[in-house]
C-alpha cells in the first residue's frame, strides 16, 4: 500500500489513514495527549504523509505511525501550559475505547472502570520509559518486535524494560480482595470454616 501511496494515489494513503486512526487515538489517549489526541493523530498522519519518502520498504507501517504519534503526544504535554488531571485522561480514554454494551453486568462495568482508573494512577507513577513500554506492548497490544521498532529500541532492551515495568505495576496496583462467594465463601461449601 505504501508503493501506491508514493505513486500519487490518494485512496491507498485514506485507506491507511481509516485502517490506522482508531489506534494511533489510542495511543494519543494512552500516552497523554487527552483532549488533544484527536489533533495529535492529525498531526501524526501528515507528518507521515510528509515523511514517507524515508520509510524503509519492508518495514512495518504500525510501529512507524505510533513511534510519530508517540513524539507527536511528547511534544504536545510538553507544550501544555497545564498538566492534564487524571480524570482528564480516563475520560479520555474511556471516549476511545468501544461502549459497553447494554447487556453487560453493570457491577462487571464498575469493576472494569475501578480497574482502569487504578492502572492509570499507577501507569502516570513510572518512568516515562516504562509508562511507553508497557503502553505500547499491552494497552495498544504491539509485539515485541514492534513494540522495540516503534520506541527505536532494541528487542532486549524491550524485554528489560518490560519486565522492571511489570514488576513496579504490580507493586503499584491495589490488590484485589480476595473472592469469598462460591463453594467455599458463606454462600456456598459444606458450612465448615
Amino acid at each position: 500500500m505504501i508503493a501506491r501511496v508514493r505513486a500519487g494515489e490518494t485512496e491507498a494513503y485514506a485507506e491507511l489513514v481509516r485502517a490506522f486512526t482508531g489506534l494511533a487515538l489510542r495511543a494519543a489517549v494512552a500516552l497523554g495527549a487527552g483532549a488533544d489526541a484527536e489533533d495529535v493523530v492529525q498531526q501524526a498522519f501528515f507528518k507521515a504523509y510528509c515523511s514517507l519518502g524515508r520509510f524503509r520498504d519492508g518495514s512495518a507501517f504500525k510501529p512507524w505511525l505510533l513511534s510519530i504519534v508517540a513524539n507527536e503526544t511528547r511534544n504536545t504535554v510538553r507544550s501544555a501550559v497545564r498538566q492534564r488531571s487524571l480524570a482528564g485522561r480516563e475520560a479520555a480514554l474511556a471516549e476511545a475505547e468501544p461502549l459497553i454494551p447494554e447487556s453487560a453486568d453493570p457491577a462487571v462495568a464498575a469493576l472494569e472502570d475501578e480497574r482502569r482508573t487504578a492502572l492509570l494512577v499507577a501507569l502516570d507513577r513510572l518512568s516515562e520509559e516504562h509508562r511507553l513500554v508497557v503502553t505500547y506492548r499491552y494497552l495498544l497490544e504491539m509485539d515485541e518486535t514492534e513494540t522495540a521498532q516503534a520506541l527505536g529500541w532494541p528487542r532486549g532492551t524491550v524485554k528489560s524494560r518490560l519486565n522492571r515495568a511489570l514488576r513496579k505495576l504490580g507493586r503499584l496496583l491495589p490488590q484485589a480482595p480476595e473472592h469469598r462467594e462460591g463453594p467455599e465463601g458463606p454462600e456456598g461449601g459444606d458450612g465448615h470454616e
